[in-house]
Formats: C-alpha cells, sequence, structure tokens
C-alpha cells in the first residue's frame, strides 16, 4: 500500500457515492480525521461528502455521537459496540445515507492483552447494511492510522458497489 491507495479508494468512493445519490459522514477517533481530510481532497467531494466528527475523549463520542456511558463502561471505547453506536449517532446527526466510524488502539501505548495495540473497530451503516468488523494492524502509529484509514476507505467502496 502507498498513499496513493488512499487517493484511489476516497475517489472511487466519491464516484459510487454520487451515482447513487448519497452522501457519506464519518466519525472518527484513532485516525483524528484522517478519512475526512482524504475526502475533502478529492475535489467535487462537498457533492457527496456530508460531514465529519472527530471524536477523541469518551466525552466526545458521549456528546458528539450519541454513545452512551454505560457502553464505554462495559466494553470500552475500542469495542463493537461503541463502533456501531458511533456510525449509528453519526448518520443520525446529518443528512447521510452511508457512514463510517472508526475507534481503535493506535500506540504505541495504551494497548491491553485483549486489545492490544493495532486493534481497531471499524462500523459501517449503508441503506440496508450496518456492522461492524475488528481489524488488528501492525506497525508504528503512523502505518496503524494508515492502514485503517486506507481498509475502510476500501471497504465503503465494496459496501456501496
Amino acid at each position: 500500500m502507498s498513499f496513493l491507495d488512499i487517493d484511489y479508494f476516497a475517489t472511487e468512493l466519491g464516484a459510487r457515492l454520487q451515482r447513487q445519490g448519497w452522501y457519506l459522514v464519518t466519525a472518527e477517533s484513532c485516525t483524528g480525521g484522517w478519512i475526512a481530510e482524504a475526502i475533502t481532497s478529492i475535489p467535487g467531494s462537498s457533492g457527496w461528502f456530508d460531514r465529519g466528527f472527530v471524536a477523541y475523549s469518551n466525552q466526545a463520542k458521549q456528546d458528539l455521537l450519541a454513545v452512551k456511558a454505560e457502553t464505554l463502561h462495559l466494553y470500552g471505547a475500542v469495542s463493537e459496540q461503541a463502533a456501531l453506536e458511533m456510525v449509528k449517532g453519526a448518520i443520525a446527526c446529518s443528512q447521510s445515507q452511508v457512514g463510517v466510524a472508526i475507534t481503535g488502539i493506535a500506540g504505541p501505548s495504551g494497548g491491553s492483552p485483549q486489545k492490544p495495540v493495532g486493534t481497531v473497530w471499524i462500523a459501517y451503516a449503508f441503506p440496508n447494511n450496518t456492522y461492524a468488523q475488528r481489524v488488528f494492524f501492525t506497525g508504528d502509529r503512523r502505518s496503524i492510522r494508515y492502514q485503517a484509514v486506507v481498509t475502510a476507505l476500501q471497504r465503503l467502496v465494496q459496501g456501496i458497489g
């Protein structure tokens, strides 16, 4: 993978969203807005990108995306449950038909035996399907974040078809 992958997938995502007449919303934690940055680097993205949320802290996840405090307490911010609540909250706060939410541990610290550095949950919302997927990445902080961005964009493209 190279940084060109990000541009390729963001461009392809935009073309597919435009064909459907759909908008995208993002909700990012560990990637810090990198997905939204990649999308807004594409000329004409205002025709298919509605908005992006960077909800890095647990409080921001609650305030901006309606992630429940109970979810964060029981499962943690890096969990299937939190990722799903993030994407559903982002969809609810937008005019978008498609959404992506990402939360993970990019390191170099913060991991545990149950959730090692490189653990990332990505949730996707499409008009007829919402799901989350856990992925594991290796490398340094930038590499883990990069891999998460590329994976999210690639799977969004695949999900739209």
